[in-house]
């Protein structure tokens, strides 16, 4: 099939890998800037629209109120520390304000971007005062410092991912001339699909645990957590596709060698050098040669394993 067809072999998996690189480059510019473009990248959304300083207290049972808790929020809130919303992305987090009568949401402010971020919401609400520990609710602080630590795991699963992601673009070119350049790609591909899958997994997982405690903890707040499922698309679209990749580049070991086709190549003829020999074959009995073995004494030859062939002179 030659290079062309090799190459047409290897175009459905490089799509496929670049496709998945693109998902996660989206990941990490979510929460570059308060475009509502990249805004709304986020994995995690806290809605404080609609806080109360009077909790419903048949939401929740009595013990639940804290009535230091509740100060906490006022005062958070009477500072203007409390915002409409929180958007919480990989790299940030964006807050705004929120349209009372349409309900649009607009992005006034994004933290700096680190590693490893994780949203802590004492310090983002101004509650991280020792003397307020006590008083915050005890599963949602408890679920701060799991996601504090699985933050770390799904930021480090999401880079490498996106690193061999790339490596596989890079060494897929290689699968263009070779069977064994698409086995180097299949094993990298391999190593991408893993640390895909991971953060996938880690994220949907995270992100729904948070929203289940912060709906539990403060509903009777009316303070509301929803995960994005433009953002779960992404991340698991980002799966799909290193997954597919990885299955046709295995399918590109054992198809389109990218050698030329043998019946393609063209054969070559030794050119014959004037007045030499040739032997006498048996096609030329039709012209009136006489056949192998049957001439006679004084030239020729009688035949046998002792014949002599003749030759014919080419001038």
């Amino acid at each position: 099939m030659g290079k062309a067809g090799r190459f047409a072999c290897i175009f459905v998996p490089m799509g496929l890998t670049i496709a998945s690189l693109l998902c996660l480059l989206l990941v990490f510019l979510g929460g570059l800037s308060k475009s509502n473009a990249l805004g709304s990248l986020y994995f995690m959304q806290l809605d404080a629209s609609n806080f109360t300083a009077n909790p419903d207290l048949s939401a929740v049972d009595f013990t639940d109120i804290d009535d230091q808790f509740l100060d906490m929020f006022k005062s958070s809130f009477a500072k203007g520390d409390l915002k409409d919303f929180y958007n919480i992305y990989i790299w940030n987090y964006c807050d705004g304000t929120a349209d009372d009568k349409s309900g649009d949401k607009t992005i006034d402010h994004c933290s700096s971007r680190q590693a490893a971020y994780w949203f802590n919401v004492k310090e983002v609400w101004g509650m991280d005062g020792a003397a307020l520990a006590d008083h915050f609710p005890k599963a949602l602080d408890d679920g701060l410092k799991v996601y504090e630590k699985v933050a770390k795991f799904m930021f480090a699963c999401y880079t490498v991912a996106f690193w061999v992601t790339v490596a596989e673009i890079v060494v897929g070119i290689l699968a263009i001339f070779s069977r064994w350049g698409s086995l180097c790609t299949t094993i990298v591909s391999t190593a991408a699909g893993i640390f895909v899958t991971a953060a996938a997994i880690t994220s949907t997982a995270l992100f729904a645990t948070f929203t289940g405690i912060v709906n539990t903890s403060l509903k009777p707040y009316h303070i509301h957590a929803s995960m994005s499922t433009k953002m779960l698309a992404i991340v698991w679209l980002a799966v799909a596709f290193n997954v597919g990749a990885g299955f046709f580049w295995l399918i590109s070991t054992c198809c389109c060698s990218g050698k030329s086709d043998p019946k393609h190549k063209k054969t070559t003829f030794a050119q014959r050098t004037p007045y030499t020999y040739e032997p006498l074959h048996d096609h030329h009995h039709a012209g009136g040669a006489v056949p192998l073995g049957q001439m006679g004494p004084g030239g020729a030859y009688k035949g046998g394993n002792n014949a002599y062939e003749p030759f014919r002179s080419h001038a």
